[in-house]
């Protein structure tokens, strides 16, 4: 579900022509839908409002001030991975009493600057971490709220460099040595707080099976870990509820609510969810212009304005997004949709079959309001794309897009050369 729809053959984001928006702010251009991004959230948070939970947004989707301070006014909590993130979701207004801190490599630096502001728990994926953040909050005269992340080896059926719950994975503890560092942490670790077991098993998953499969071995760890002592209180299932890119049929929030919450429910627990695919990913597109119509002996290329470095995911995971054109268009042709950086995987779609196609007419990437922006560069020295944020009949640049002056701030030559 979101609000971009084609009225008499132009694209429209809620109640603005989104061609409107690109004559005023050029492309490319990343635009959002408000009203789609609310009501993904309010849909999640509806599916659970029987049970006690927190929502908290993943920032690594989508870390745009304009769309965390849009959650955060709904109630929203934010899912971190690093100090920059923790910047980014107390300025846009979650409260730090709603933030979980994931990630493999938190530094001392980042530890100590989320302890002082208070966030309300760290998701850990090791002893080594457990003990960083021990020593770290013992210096503070402090106690840590803790999670660890155990891995129960399941597949949840989706690409490989998103698979984050096997056992081959980086990710977490491997749940057969689950209990012992619990116990270990729980008695040796006299500033951390043990109360939270913390799951996630990847992205883009549109089967609840896997989420079953997981949680009832997380409820055997938890009954296990209750009875050597340990109050665990909450259990954050982490995120991951896939989306439509094509023809994917994922489960709805209420869907996968009915399915996960009977194995959750006995727990007595708070379940933590930290969705931001599902929030963010159709709540957004790229917005580029074609800059020319190549014929080749074997094939046509549609040169558009924007390249990978403004979205990677066909180039990293060969991902599909939907390609339809901003403004009336007719006839068919067979193309492949590639930008200007000079990598042949620098393309959005192959072997499209798309309306006939000229230069200066505008392109529509959906589905990119997820890892789109939030994964760009200035790989080729190119600026980063403006965004754009719709509410209703208006729009507003939430991003301006970069000078080239932008792209050399901070550097220097030394006067030795």
């Amino acid at each position: 579900m979101h609000y971009f729809a084609i009225k008499k053959g132009w694209l429209w984001c809620e109640g603005v022509r989104t061609v409107d928006i690109a004559k005023k702010t050029g492309t490319p251009v990343y635009i959002y839908s408000h009203r789609t991004l609310a009501e993904h959230y309010l849909k999640i948070d509806a599916a659970f409002s029987g049970t006690e939970h927190l929502i908290c947004y993943s920032l690594k989707a989508n870390s745009s001030m304009a769309v965390i301070n849009s959650l955060a006014k709904l109630g929203s909590g934010a899912d971190i991975v690093s100090g920059g993130e923790l910047f980014r979701a107390l300025r846009a207004g979650i409260p730090a009493g709603k933030i979980v801190y994931a990630g493999v490599g938190k530094t001392s630096e980042e530890i100590e600057a989320a302890l002082k502001k208070g966030v309300s728990m760290f998701n850990i994926e090791s002893m080594p971490e457990a003990e960083r953040i021990n020593s770290i909050a013992g210096k503070l005269c402090k106690k840590a709220n803790v999670a660890f992340r155990v891995n129960p080896d399941v597949d949840p059926d989706t690409h490989h460099y998103i698979t984050t719950g096997k056992k081959e994975n980086k990710f977490g503890i491997n749940i057969s040595l689950a209990a012992g560092l619990f116990i270990r942490a729980h008695k040796k670790l006299k500033n951390l707080n043990v109360t939270g077991v913390h799951i996630h098993i990847g992205s883009q998953i549109t089967k609840t099976g896997a989420y079953v499969e997981a949680l009832k071995k997380i409820a055997v760890l938890i009954s296990k870990l209750r009875e050597s002592g340990l109050i665990i209180t909450s259990l954050n299932i982490g995120g991951g509820l896939g989306i439509i890119y094509s023809n994917e049929k994922p489960s709805t929030p209420a869907e996968f609510a009915e399915k996960i919450l009977p194995v959750i429910r006995p727990l007595g627990v708070r379940v933590i969810m930290e969705p931001g695919r599902f929030i963010a990913g159709n709540a957004g597109i790229l917005l580029a212009k074609v800059t020319y119509i190549k014929k080749g002996e074997n094939k046509n290329f549609v040169i558009v304005d924007a390249g990978m470095n403004d979205l990677i995911r066909p180039s990293l995971y060969d991902a599909y997004h939907n390609i339809i054109p901003a403004q009336p268009a007719s006839g068919k042709m067979k193309a492949d949709i590639v930008g200007p950086i000079c990598e042949s995987g620098d393309f959005f779609g192959k072997n499209r079959l798309v309306p006939i196609l000229r230069e200066g007419q505008y392109l529509a990437v959906m589905s990119a309001g997820a890892y789109g922006f939030s994964m760009a560069s200035n790989y080729n020295s190119r600026r980063k794309p403006a965004e754009v944020l719709v509410k209703g009949n208006k729009f507003f640049v939430v991003r301006k897009r970069e000078t080239y002056e932008d792209l050399t701030r901070g550097e220097c030559v030394p006067g030795c050369l």
